[in-house]
């Protein structure tokens, strides 16, 4: 069985100065997904936090991990372009995946791969509707058509990013708004994965279904096993691919 190398990053910001936040994730949303990540044999999961050395994330860490799982809000502009920079690459060279959770869809990284700018709108926190779109997908294996969550973060359309090459997932608020609430993009040889419910004072991380979804994206994203080396160049060719037929 193949070991995923799995890195949960979290701002860990709200956590230390919002009580709301610490009554429902007292050791930081980044640990607990870390806990429901562990009971998979085939992941080894650790965690970074942006106030750690090198914001969570020297060489040797990028280097080993086969799936970034990102989560930050209120400190984007904090995360260095280098780092982003350094993500970006690892994620089109098939190096690495990519999951966004939640408010993610402004963070440096998450904007620098997908190509633009994430905006969408936000409300007040209120009952979700996660709807299932395409249930032959390997990240909605085991999920219900739909399932609630009783209380999440508005999120609303229009959310300005590229088509996705698969929605798998949309969310319907009781106000009456809707958004792309899991979706796919395949970017250079890598894989990325958005999905939306996680506010940092709500239940999101608790819910097996959320858990179960995370859980397959992250096999889903992981690395594929190339044929042949994914190089950041652009070769000239000098031969004729032809030519092996005609020995």
């Amino acid at each position: 069985m193949k070991t995923i190398n799995v890195t949960v990053w979290n701002e860990f910001r709200h956590e230390k100065t919002d009580p709301a936040c610490k009554s429902v994730y007292p050791d930081g949303l980044h640990a607990t997904i870390k806990a429901f990540l562990d009971v998979n044999e085939d992941m080894n999961v650790r965690l970074a936090a942006l106030d750690d050395p090198d914001q969570g994330l020297p060489d040797e860490v990028l280097e080993s991990t086969d799936v970034l799982i990102w989560w930050g809000h209120m400190a984007h502009h904090e995360v260095s372009d280098a780092l982003a920079e350094k993500i970006r690459q690892r994620v089109y060279l098939g190096k690495m995946g990519f999951i966004a959770l939640h408010s993610a869809h402004k963070s440096k990284p998450f904007r620098s791969i997908v190509g633009t700018t994430g905006n969408l709108s936000w409300g007040r926190e209120q009952k979700e509707i996660v709807w299932t779109l395409l249930p032959s997908h390997p990240i909605a294996a085991g999920i219900p058509d739909h399932f609630l969550l009783p209380k999440e973060e508005l999120y609303s359309e229009p959310f300005y990013i590229p088509q996705p090459d698969e929605l798998i997932f949309c969310g319907w608020f009781e106000d009456g708004h809707v958004m792309r609430a899991g979706a796919t993009f395949h970017t250079g040889a890598g894989k990325v994965f958005y999905f939306q419910p996680g506010h940092e004072t709500c239940h999101a991380y608790h819910d097996a279904n959320v858990q179960r979804i995370i859980t397959n994206a992250v096999r889903w994203v992981q690395p594929n096993e190339f044929g042949y080396p994914i190089k950041d160049e652009c070769p000239q060719i000098t031969w004729k691919t032809v030519d092996e037929f005609n020995k």
